[in-house]
């Protein structure tokens, strides 16, 4: 086998076609990491793309230090133990690995240490959506002019669902790249002129998008706001021409799953974030 590193999102692309493409949705995430990548290159200080080769490409993976390395499902058995002793043996800095099971957890069982489980989702699919019947408002497109609200609602989205010793983007920049997007930015939930709930989307894939992330404030909540905006978002991109919208859960909290299978979410699989510090 041999591992080869390449110089950017689109090289690494066309070279992993054939491992990424037999499952769009389970890898939607490299794919949605890689759009944002070619329009914006500079969004990540630090990248690194790898192909495994056996005569015929049977592993990729790829990292923007300090998130974790994220693998793709392996035709080969042998790919991913083999990624992991050579990025060893590289003295490659890997801080965890993220990608749906088991790649996650052959690579973390391969690579030299603890992993330690940080979080277990849930990858989901939708080809159509329904509607959320007698929920009251309506949504809106985000604007500029939403940029502090959105930025304030996405902060307290990760103090409260992600794990705190996750690296934390710059929500600030983030908000700023989607909003100036054409494929990217947020819908608001409005009622009574006053934003409730929020959905983002982003990332493309070759035929699809990712759906989040979805926060209502606590004190706005149970009044199916949160799956009023998702199904909306969804809509808006399917009927846009999109064959799929993709959206991760926290498998530990079963409402969120449960209120996005009711709208027309399908599991795909299970996915996994670990941690090797």
């Amino acid at each position: 086998m041999q591992l080869e590193e390449h110089a950017d999102a689109s090289a690494f692309l066309d070279t992993a076609a054939p491992v990424l493409d037999i499952d769009e949705p389970r890898h939607n995430l490299i794919y949605g990491i890689c759009s944002t990548l070619i329009g914006a290159p500079d969004v990540y200080r630090e990248k690194h793309f790898w192909t495994v080769h056996d005569g015929d490409v049977v592993g990729a993976a790829m990292m923007t230090p300090p998130f974790n390395l994220i693998v793709a499902k392996p035709p080969s058995a042998e790919a991913l133990p083999f990624l992991a002793r050579r990025l060893s043996g590289a003295g490659v800095t890997v801080p965890g690995v993220t990608g749906a099971l088991p790649e996650a957890d052959v690579f973390a069982e391969a690579w030299s240490g603890s992993p330690r489980l940080r979080m277990s989702q849930g990858i989901y699919a939708a080809r159509k959506v329904q509607l959320p019947q007698a929920v009251k408002g309506e949504a809106r497109s985000a604007g500029l002019e939403d940029h502090g609200l959105i930025v304030e609602w996405l902060l307290a989205f990760s103090d409260e669902a992600i794990a705190h010793d996750s690296p934390h983007m710059d929500h600030d920049a983030a908000v700023e790249r989607r909003l100036r997007s054409e494929e990217a930015g947020f819908a608001l939930w409005i009622v009574e002129s006053e934003p409730v709930s929020i959905c983002g989307y982003g990332g493309r894939t070759p035929r699809g998008t990712r759906i989040g992330p979805v926060y209502t404030p606590p004190d706005l909540r149970g009044h199916g706001y949160g799956s009023a905006v998702t199904a909306y978002v969804t809509k808006e991109q399917l009927d846009g021409g999109l064959d799929f919208c993709f959206l991760y859960t926290d498998l530990a909290n079963p409402t969120s799953n449960k209120i996005y299978m009711q709208i027309g979410y399908e599991r795909v699989c299970d996915s996994a974030e670990y941690s090797f510090g």
